[in-house]
């Protein structure tokens, strides 16, 4: 394979960052696009890629980014935002005018399979209308349809995974009964890769599938034998909606309500593959495509080895902050509250900060365990993220990905974490941890909640939660720095 250079657009998301570390690999020269270059920050090939800022909302963003470039790969879908049709039809077009200026040879897609003669839920009517608009720029572009992707991380898997596991028995709606051909996310990359060298005369979408062609309840089932679950009893109940579904999925998985809606309404049709044209073009992978039990097996093991490249939540949620710091002029003259706090601990700093990041998810929180599920039920039920997205790793995080209903904006380890907050409220929020050392030995821990408030439901909300900081922000000092020096009297003791 002959390198090209190429660039790639929606980096943050799932795929995207799986695809550029196979792309490096292959040899080619990449560019990737990051509405938050900060994000990349950690990610392990940062110094192999040239990251530009760009937003496919942003006509000379993206004429600059297209620029001097053979391949685009556009892996865009604002899949969680209300207006996503609307706005990945603009990116699109934004898109696909710059790749024809720009004399790009080849554009890759990746969309959904569209079913034969079906009314399209508004989702996959969206993914099919990108892809007829890169189609139609006058570069030659591929649009690898996939169904549902099992890998670890992709919300599709997630939402399986947390059904099959959490119910035994469970009563399901009759789209459970449709007939799916899911695929490999090693064979989506796979695809995506080998896309880049097409002949230029190809201009086309290919449906692109596993081996196995199941229903949704099979799906389930073999995955509890995969896991080694007990057989999961299900009963069909035929009153049940997708949106009734995207409600209990919302409950029960980690998955939210705004993913899972359009999620479930594509699961409503049969998402099988109508041709395998594109092995004319591509062979099957040497080993062959992945058959969806050793999908499983991949993905289960790479979640017990905490080795999850990317999840489908590492992208931001609808209506989260940019970017503003609390110390940006932006802020002055505004209303800002904040709850501050310090605490000295004779733990030494690298402790401490190893108890901070590894913060969240099944560590928790170190403080008023029910306070904190009880706001993670109140968000779930208003179609927020909750608490369920847990963390990638136990013990390490890195700037950009999801952490509970917090985003990591900025980490300076191991002094600072700063989290955003994604969950729904009136006003924007973040939480600052950090350590550093004490003058006479030890470490002086620091905490500080921020928020700004949006109107009189800000203020209210704020004055409403106050009486509780004590218990939850004071806690959360006290419980951290104890844990801390737990850990060093342990390490110490005979």
């Amino acid at each position: 394979m002959s390198a090209v250079r190429c660039v790639v657009f929606g980096v943050t998301g799932y795929i995207g960052g799986r695809l550029v570390p196979e792309l490096i690999q292959a040899g080619h020269e990449v560019r990737v696009v990051a509405r938050t270059p900060a994000k990349l920050a950690e990610v392990p090939w940062l110094e192999q890629v040239e990251v530009v800022r760009g937003d496919v909302t942003d006509g000379d963003q993206v004429r600059c980014a297209v620029a001097d470039q053979e391949v685009v790969y556009y892996l865009v879908h604002s899949l969680a935002r209300r207006d996503f049709a609307d706005v990945d039809r603009a990116g699109a077009q934004l898109v696909a005018r710059a790749a024809k200026s720009a004399g790009v040879r080849r554009i890759v897609y990746l969309g959904g399979i569209v079913p034969p003669h079906a009314e399209l839920s508004r989702h996959l009517a969206s993914r099919a209308e990108v892809g007829e608009i890169l189609r139609a720029s006058g570069v030659p572009t591929v649009e690898l349809r996939a169904a549902v992707i099992i890998g670890s991380g992709s919300a599709s898997f997630e939402m399986l995974r947390y059904l099959s596991e959490r119910l035994p028995a469970m009563v399901t709606p009759r789209w459970v009964h449709n007939r799916i051909q899911p695929i490999a996310v090693r064979d989506v990359l796979y695809y995506l890769v080998h896309a880049a060298e097409l002949p230029a005369e190809v201009n086309r979408a290919f449906d692109v599938g596993g081996p196995d062609v199941l229903t949704y309840l099979t799906m389930m089932r073999e995955y509890a034998v995969v896991a080694g679950l007990n057989h999961r009893v299900v009963l069909p109940v035929p009153v049940l909606t997708p949106w009734l579904s995207a409600q209990w999925v919302n409950l029960v998985t980690p998955v939210p309500r705004a993913l899972a809606v359009p999620l479930i309404e594509s699961l409503v049709h049969e998402v099988v593959r109508t041709e395998h044209d594109i092995a004319a073009y591509i062979p099957d992978p040497p080993e062959g495509l992945t058959p969806y039990r050793c999908a499983v097996e991949l993905a289960l093991t790479r979640i017990r080895n905490a080795d999850v490249p990317t999840r489908w939540s590492d992208a931001s949620t609808e209506g989260a902050p940019s970017d503003p710091l609390p110390t940006d002029p932006d802020w002055s003259g505004g209303s800002l509250y904040e709850d501050v706090r310090q605490h000295h601990t004779w733990a030494d700093p690298d402790t401490v900060w190893a108890v901070i990041e590894s913060i969240g998810g099944e560590n928790g929180w170190y403080s008023f365990p029910l306070a904190w599920s009880l706001r993670g039920w109140i968000d779930r039920i208003t179609g927020g993220v909750g608490l369920r997205r847990g963390r990638k790793h136990p013990q390490r995080l890195r700037s950009g990905e999801s952490l509970d209903w917090w985003r990591v904006e900025h980490i300076d380890r191991p002094h600072l974490l700063r989290l955003r907050a994604e969950m729904r409220l009136p006003g924007l929020a973040w939480l600052e941890l950090g350590v550093e050392p004490a003058p006479h030995g030890g470490s002086r821990y620091h905490q500080r909640a921020i928020f700004q408030p949006h109107g009189l439901a800000g203020h209210l909300y704020w004055k409403a939660i106050s009486p509780f900081h004590s218990a939850v922000f004071g806690g959360m000092v006290r419980n951290i720095t104890s844990t801390a020096e737990r850990t060093v009297a342990d390490r110490t003791s005979p």
